[in-house]
């Protein structure tokens, strides 16, 4: 299972009057992925389709305008399979630029309401901040002979300090009206004295000028105001006329847009081929990666399908096409929330083992013994089953990790926090911690140890042999952090690091140090203080790296702790507030501790896993499919 799908590239040439047929085909297997690369034969440079493609794009383009205002099903089921010759889908696009003139109307009648409905918003709002001014408006559009006027909004905090200011520029204020944190204001006096003064004293207070339309000045803003709700109902009116037109239109032409929709999914195939397609006179080629179990299956569909004689050439990818190969991704339904987070990371290289199955296992192992609870296990399995359709394949996901919480729960004899319930299995974490951080150090060594062998062996497989001796987490890597493990134990109990591990680490870091002064280039001062940094970086990688999964039991010691707090705080109060805080107590164990918890582990798998082992500069099988509804037969 971690070993990935052997793939085949495969050359199909075939008569360019069969490529409609081919590509349907192609796409009924699902099993091409297309190859976008030139053609190695300048004889095959010719693009055929350019007509057909361009019929298809203009008719696509009409569909989906049409959808958006009636009801076309994207995928509807496609009974019986055809191949969609040029003049079918030329002939679609003109039935489609048809409908589509017909259901522009509907569009621009919707526009025009639109327009309009946000024309009396605009009036109202413009109503609403003069609605407590009992004075005809258009007197305010304009200073006077005598008089200035300014209308506006200040914020509610400046409306004190700026009456004093104003009133020393002879000026009054009125306040008719505040709304949130500011107020409407009218500030009125005498034209021409103190003007730029008073302008001065606006700014520095925020004063925002309020305009008032010409169309809502001179009349009385409650008659406006009547004016706009009746032409709103009337819009209303329009448009329910209008939506009723239109799903009237929508019902007389479905089967025909459905048609037309089956036929552009029937000719999709062969627009989505692109660059993958060359031919030279009557004759094209196709290329592109097939899984290896399934070159017979597509070679019998096409014999069975073309009417015309074609030729398909298989052969086992080139070493230098390794980074072209499509890797295909675990297909296990169980499998699948564990394969969309190890894309997040990236995809693997084609001939790398899939991290997916390792990855799952591991994740789980991980979260249960950091979270190990048969109580908070069991709610989290039980939300995620309860909003299944709302998480949809994320959903076995939440129910793996409480289902991994439970199992932990039971081995550390945790319930909801309470260790007198249940019998541990083994023990609580909390009894012997240092047994717990021995038993973190002991996992860490283990993760890092099959996180190298992995790293070694994709490079292996891939053709790096010097990358596997000595690049980053290579077997020279290894062979210090092992020769460092086992020195370090023989310090730890027999107090001496031991000549065999001295050897192996001395040897190798050694032979890193050398590999680094023949790759660098320089003054001698300068390689020497790189080698030097590289070397101790390595010691200090490997040892901090190890010492990073004692997060691991440090976070079942936590939650042991944390749960004991709880109840503690809990005993303090009375019978309310006891069952107030071990509600929230729990709910704050599993939403926050729960999430550092997911965080640390994918902490852990990105950076000491993946980092060693998995390039994510791969890309994914993406095959030719043909879309159709699920009542396809």
């Amino acid at each position: 299972m971690l070993r990935p799908l052997p793939m085949k590239h495969v050359r199909l040439l075939v008569m360019t009057d069969d490529l409609p047929q081919a590509s349907l085909t192609l796409a009924e297997t699902e099993s091409f992925h297309p190859d976008e690369r030139p053609p190695e034969s300048q004889a095959l440079a010719g693009v055929p389709g350019r007509e057909y493609r361009e019929h298809y794009r203009q008719a696509a383009t009409r569909l989906d305008k049409i959808a958006k205002l009636v009801d076309v099903p994207a995928t509807p089921p496609i009974t019986q399979l055809h191949v969609v010759h040029p003049d079918e889908l030329a002939a679609v696009g003109i039935l489609l630029r048809e409908r589509w003139e017909e259901a522009s109307r509907f569009e621009e009648s919707f526009r025009r309401l639109d327009d309009e409905e946000r024309f009396i918003r605009d009036q109202e709002a413009s109503l609403a901040n003069f609605a407590n001014l009992k004075i005809d408006l258009g007197k305010l559009r304009s200073k006077t002979r005598f008089l200035d006027f300014y209308v506006g909004m200040v914020p509610r905090e400046n409306v004190s300090r700026l009456q004093g200011a104003v009133q020393l520029a002879d000026h009054l204020l009125f306040n008719y009206l505040e709304r949130g944190d500011s107020a409407h204001v009218i500030i009125v006096g005498p034209r021409g004295e103190g003007e730029a003064e008073l302008s001065s004293v606006l700014t520095s207070a925020g004063f925002q000028a309020l305009p008032i339309p010409s169309d809502i000045a001179g009349m009385d803003p409650a008659r406006k105001r009547e004016e706009l709700q009746t032409r709103r109902a009337e819009l209303a009116g329009q448009r329910e006329t209008l939506r009723t037109e239109l799903t009237q239109w929508g019902r007389e032409h479905h089967e025909t847009l459905v048609d037309a929709r089956r036929t552009l999914l029937l000719a999709e195939p062969f627009v989505n081929l692109g660059p993958a397609v060359h031919s030279a006179g009557h004759l094209a080629m196709l290329a592109g990666w097939v899984p290896a179990r399934a070159v017979a299956k597509l070679d019998d569909r096409l014999g069975a399908s073309l009417a015309l004689p074609f030729d398909m050439t298989v052969r086992n990818p080139r070493p230098d096409e390794r980074a072209l190969v499509p890797t295909v991704p675990a297909r296990s339904p169980l499998l699948a929330p564990f394969t969309t987070l190890v894309k997040q990371y990236g995809i693997p290289q084609y001939g790398e083992i899939d991290p997916t199955p390792l990855f799952a296992v591991t994740f789980l192992l991980m979260f249960g013994m950091m979270f190990g609870d048969v109580g908070h296990g069991a709610v989290i399995a039980l939300t995620a089953f309860l909003f299944r359709r709302k998480l949809k394949g994320f959903a076995w996901l939440g129910i793996a990790l409480g289902l991994s919480s439970m199992l932990f729960g039971f081995v550390f004899g945790s319930v909801f926090g309470v260790e007198d319930w249940l019998p541990a299995l083994w023990m609580s974490p909390l009894h012997d911690p240092i047994l717990m951080l021995k038993v973190a150090l002991g996992w860490g060594i283990a993760f890092i140890i099959v996180a190298c062998l992995l790293g070694i062996y994709n490079r292996v497989v891939t053709g790096n042999i010097e990358g596997a001796i000595f690049a980053p987490h290579g077997a020279v890597n290894l062979l210090f952090y092992l020769g460092f493990l086992v020195g370090g134990y023989g310090l730890a109990t027999a107090g001496r690091f031991g000549w065999v591990p001295m050897l192996a680490v001395v040897g190798a870091l050694s032979a890193l140090a050398v590999y680094q002064w023949r790759h660098l280039t320089g003054p001698i001062a300068e390689k020497a203080l790189i080698v030097f940094i590289e070397t101790l970086d390595t010691v200090i990688v490997y040892l901090s790296n190890t010492l990073s999964f004692l997060r691991v039991s440090a976070f079942s010691l936590n939650h042991a702790a944390l749960a004991i707090a709880i109840f503690t705080l809990a005993d303090m109060l009375g019978t309310v507030g006891t069952v107030i805080t071990l509600i929230l107590g729990n709910l704050f164990i599993l939403v926050l501790e729960g999430g550092i918890v997911m965080i640390q582990v994918m902490r852990l798998e990105y950076y000491e896993g993946f980092s060693r082992y998995f390039s994510g500069d791969g890309h994914e099988f993406t095959p030719l499919r043909l879309r159709r509804g699920t009542e396809a037969s």
